[in-house]
């Protein structure tokens, strides 16, 4: 079992949503196609997981102890800043990514507003439901959570998790991200328009049903 269970392949069973294409689990996972496919052949030849018209996990204890393991692995050596984006699509409730991070997620990347590596929170959207439930599992990786942003010094490594309860949660997608709606995040942003100004521009020139008004030029900004 353990031949085979090796991190890639425990992140894959934790990723894969019952009828998923091996495209879409590299795509949550954010990691190359071929790597996906070589560690989902090796899982189908072991009798983890099944594909028929898409891949299924064969039995839940497999994908618990694939968590285990991940969870472990982080226990050795602390999630990377790219690692923590991964870790929540590994848990069993819905969320979203909010804030800072829907605007990274909906301009694509393209928007990263000054963040210090070394003080590096990362703000998620989740049921009030669940709360407890998303604490006891950040906490299996080594990730402090709290309902709002905490001073570095207040917490040991880079990386906090900010958990936003909320009653309910609308989620789209994009490339492979879970994140609140464009148009709550297009508000959070123009809430700080000072921080987001670029990246408004950006999402307005980046899809077409967008008419912000926003134009762009090197040193002068203008809202008609």
């Amino acid at each position: 079992m353990y031949e085979v269970l090796d991190d890639t392949a425990a992140q894959v069973l934790l990723a894969i949503e019952s009828g998923d294409s091996i495209r879409r689990v590299a795509q949550h996972l954010h990691t190359p196609y071929e790597t996906v496919r070589q560690a989902a052949n090796r899982l189908e030849e072991a009798g983890y997981v099944h594909y028929d018209d898409g891949l299924s996990v064969v039995d839940d204890r497999v994908r618990n102890a694939a968590r285990e393991l991940v969870a472990a692995s982080a226990g050795v050596s602390p999630p990377s800043i790219e690692e923590a984006y991964v870790i929540p699509q590994f848990g069993e409730w819905p969320f979203a990514f909010t804030r800072i991070d829907a605007v990274y997620v909906w301009t694509q990347g393209g928007y990263q507003v000054s963040r210090d590596p070394d003080d590096y929170p990362l703000f998620i959207a989740v049921r009030e439901q669940d709360i407890d439930a998303w604490e006891t599992f950040f906490a299996s990786f080594g990730l402090p959570t709290a309902s709002e942003r905490q001073p570095s010094d207040e917490i040991d490594g880079p990386l906090q998790i900010v958990l936003d309860p909320q009653p309910s949660l609308e989620i789209e997608d994009v490339e492979g991200y879970p994140v609140i709606p464009r148009e709550n995040t297009i508000e959070y942003m123009c809430d700080h328009y000072a921080t987001f100004k670029s990246a408004l521009a950006m999402l307005d020139r980046m899809y077409e049903d967008l008419d912000l008004g926003i134009t762009y030029r090197e040193r002068e900004w203008s809202q008609t």
